[in-house]
C-alpha cells in the first residue's frame, strides 16, 4: 500500500512540482490549494504525512497547522511545513503551531522525499496507529497512560467494547464488521470533538475496543452521548428484518436455533479522581474487571469505579 501525503499550497506550480517527484517516489498524493478545506480533505484521504505551506493568502500555516492539532482525525499526523523564509523566529513559530519539521524553499527533490520517508517511519513506530480506524496504537495508549500519571494529572480512561460482535461477524461477515468498527470510531471522535477537551486522547486497542482519556468532569456525559449516538445508528448495519425482530437468529452446525442481541456497547470508566492509580497496569486491571460487570447488563451501558481504594 503507498503511502499517503496531503499537500497544501496555494502555489500550482509548487504543488505540481512536489506531486512529481511523490508520485515518482511510489508516494500517493491529494494537492489542495484551499486550506479552508484541509480537515474534511484529510479526514476522507487518510494521509501518512500533511505538508503545509507556511505562507498562504486565505489562511496562515501555523493557523492551519493549530487546527491539525486539535482535531483527533489529525492530531497523530506528522506535519512537514514548506516555507520561503529562513529566519529563526519564523521557524519557532512554526514548531510552536505544530509542525515537526522545517523544508526552506527552494528544496531538492530527494531530501523532501527523504524527510517524509522519516518521518512515516518515525511516527509508525512511535504510534502504531490502527489501520483500519487510523487511531493510536497500543504503545501510544501504554505511554499516555504513563505520562499523565507522571504528571499527577486527574483522568478518566474510558474503555469501550462492543457487546455481541463475534456473533455479528458470524453472521454478516467480517467486512461488514469493519464497517462497525470504522463507525465506532467515526462516533468517538465525532462526540470528542463536540464535547471534549483539546488534549483528550482517542486509541484502538484492538479488535471492537477502543479506549479514550479524558478529565473526570467529563468522562459521564460523554460515555452516555457515545452510548446515544451508537445505538441511534447501528440500525443501518443490519437487516430490515434482524432489526425489527430486535435480536439475529441463526442457525448453527447441528441446525439449531441461536439467538444473539444486537450491538451494544460496554464502557468501562476508570478514574484517579478519587483513588490512587500509580500504573497503567492498574487501569487496565480495574477496566477489565468493571466491563466483565457491564456485560451482565443487557444493552448499553456504562459503569464508573467510585471506589476510594
Amino acid at each position: 500500500m503507498k503511502e499517503k501525503v496531503l499537500i497544501v499550497d496555494d502555489d500550482p506550480l509548487v504543488t505540481k512540482i512536489i506531486k512529481d517527484t511523490l508520485d515518482k517516489a511510489d508516494f500517493e498524493t491529494a494537492v489542495l490549494h484551499d486550506p479552508s478545506q484541509a480537515l474534511d480533505v484529510a479526514k476522507s484521504f487518510r494521509p501518512d504525512i500533511i505538508l503545509v505551506d507556511r505562507i498562504m493568502p486565505t489562511m496562515d500555516g501555523c493557523e492551519l497547522c493549530r487546527q491539525f492539532r486539535n482535531n483527533h482525525y489529525t492530531a497523530h499526523l506528522p506535519i512537514l511545513m514548506l516555507t520561503s523564509r529562513t529566519d529563526t523566529a519564523d521557524k519557532i513559530a512554526g514548531f510552536e503551531a505544530g509542525a515537526d519539521d522545517y523544508l526552506c524553499k527552494p528544496f531538492e527533490p530527494l531530501e523532501l522525499v527523504a524527510r517524509l520517508r522519516a518521518h512515516i517511519r518515525r511516527i509508525n513506530q512511535e504510534r502504531q496507529t490502527n489501520p483500519l480506524t487510523g487511531l493510536y496504537g497500543n504503545p501510544a495508549v501504554e505511554k499516555e497512560i504513563k505520562e499523565r500519571i507522571r504528571k499527577g494529572q486527574k483522568f478518566s480512561a474510558l474503555y469501550i467494547d462492543i457487546d455481541n460482535f463475534k456473533a455479528y461477524n458470524d453472521t454478516y461477515g467480517f467486512l461488514q464488521g469493519d464497517e462497525v468498527i470504522k463507525f465506532l470510531a467515526e462516533t468517538l471522535i465525532t462526540v470528542f470533538q463536540e464535547n471534549g477537551n483539546p488534549d483528550d486522547f482517542l486509541g484502538h486497542i484492538g479488535g471492537d475496543d477502543f479506549i479514550a482519556i479524558t478529565t473526570p468532569d467529563r468522562a459521564e456525559k460523554i460515555s452516555s452521548l457515545l452510548i446515544q449516538s451508537f445505538d441511534r445508528g447501528i440500525k443501518k448495519f443490519y437487516s430490515k428484518d434482524d432489526w425489527e425482530r430486535g435480536f439475529v437468529l441463526t442457525i448453527d452446525r447441528r441446525g439449531r436455533e441461536q439467538i444473539f442481541p444486537l450491538l451494544s456497547l460496554s464502557i468501562a470508566i476508570v478514574s484517579n479522581e478519587h483513588r490512587k492509580i500509580d500504573s497503567h497496569w492498574l487501569v487496565s486491571e480495574i477496566a477489565a474487571e468493571l466491563k466483565k460487570y457491564a456485560k451482565t447488563f443487557p444493552g448499553s451501558i456504562y459503569v464508573k469505579d467510585r471506589r476510594e481504594a
